[in-house]
Formats: structure tokens, C-alpha cells, sequence
């Protein structure tokens, strides 16, 4: 072998290596699929997931994160954080209640939602939402519900299509 193949050879496995650093533990891309997040996310939008801000800080509340679905870890989830480990939540009268604090919610899509009794979020774990609340599979589900911090894969924070909506997405506290 010459040494210009060998530096092409090296040059690729360097490269295929670097790629796969930054897909595990930099940033990844996730295509929504669905409408549980409408109106801030559509179904097919491009985001890019980033990993690194996790490995210093939990999620928190208002966040968009991308997590493996817990009743099937092959398939990704995109939901809004509402509350962590420790916190009480619970919805009545079409309000979401955290630690007895009503949410101010003005990024859902809707106004009504079916009463969900008081839980308390247990530690190393997180309570998910969708903004389309009547339209989302999250916590409120016993397939999903609370989501161990295992299952998250990073933050939701820019969108890179469809290009008219291209953008920072920005944490909504509630």
C-alpha cells in the first residue's frame, strides 16, 4: 500500500470515529413524528437533540427533551418537561398544579384537559407532557409514565426544518 492510501484510510476511520463521538455524546438529530407537541413542534420537523447540558444538570421543568419511549426504548418521544423528582403534579379544572402552583401554560394547544389526580414525581425520575395535551401519549399514561432520567437522550433545542421555521426552541417555565 502507498502512503496515500494509508492516509486516506486513516483520514476515514479518524472521521467515522469523531462522528460517532459527537452522535453519542454531543448532539443527534430526531424528526417529530406526530402532533402531541402542536403548536410549538409539527409533525416532521427536523430538531437537533443536544446531549451535553444533561451531563451536568437534570432536565427541568418547561424543557423540550427527546427521550426513549419506555414501553419500546427503539422508538424516540419528544415531550415538555412539567416536573422532576420530588414534585407533586396534578391537573384540575383544565390547570396543570405543580407543588400546588398553577402552570401559566400559554404555548399548549389547548385549553381542556381530563383531571389527573395528584402524584408525587419520584426521585431520578420526570413527569412529561405534550403541548397538544389531548393528543399526546406522555406521563399521564401507564406506558410512559414517569420517565427515568436513563431514558433521556438530550434537549430539544434548535429546529432545523421545515426552513421557514428554522430557530432556537426556548424553554417555556410555565
Amino acid at each position: 500500500m502507498t502512503g496515500e492510501i494509508k492516509e486516506f484510510i486513516k483520514s476515514i476511520a479518524i472521521s467515522i470515529v469523531a462522528a460517532f463521538l459527537i452522535i453519542t455524546f454531543v448532539f443527534e438529530g430526531a424528526i417529530v413524528d406526530g402532533f402531541s407537541m402542536i403548536p410549538t413542534l409539527n409533525d416532521k420537523d427536523l430538531l437537533i437533540v443536544e446531549k451535553v447540558t444533561y451531563y451536568f444538570r437534570q432536565p427541568q421543568p418547561g424543557d423540550i427533551i427527546v427521550i426513549h419511549y419506555p414501553a419500546n426504548p427503539k422508538e424516540k418521544f419528544v415531550k415538555r418537561v412539567v416536573a422532576v423528582g420530588g414534585d407533586k403534579v396534578k391537573i384540575e379544572n383544565n390547570k396543570v398544579y405543580v407543588n400546588g402552583q398553577v402552570r401559566n401554560e400559554n404555548f399548549t394547544l389547548e385549553k381542556w384537559m381530563n383531571n389527573f389526580n395528584e402524584v408525587t414525581v419520584p426521585k431520578g425520575t420526570l413527569f412529561l407532557l405534550g403541548d397538544n395535551r389531548n393528543d399526546s401519549r406522555d406521563s399521564r399514561f401507564p406506558d410512559v409514565g414517569f420517565v427515568d432520567l436513563k431514558l433521556v437522550i438530550g434537549k430539544a433545542t434548535f429546529r432545523i426544518y421545515p426552513l421557514k421555521n428554522i430557530g432556537v426552541l426556548k424553554s417555556q417555565k410555565g
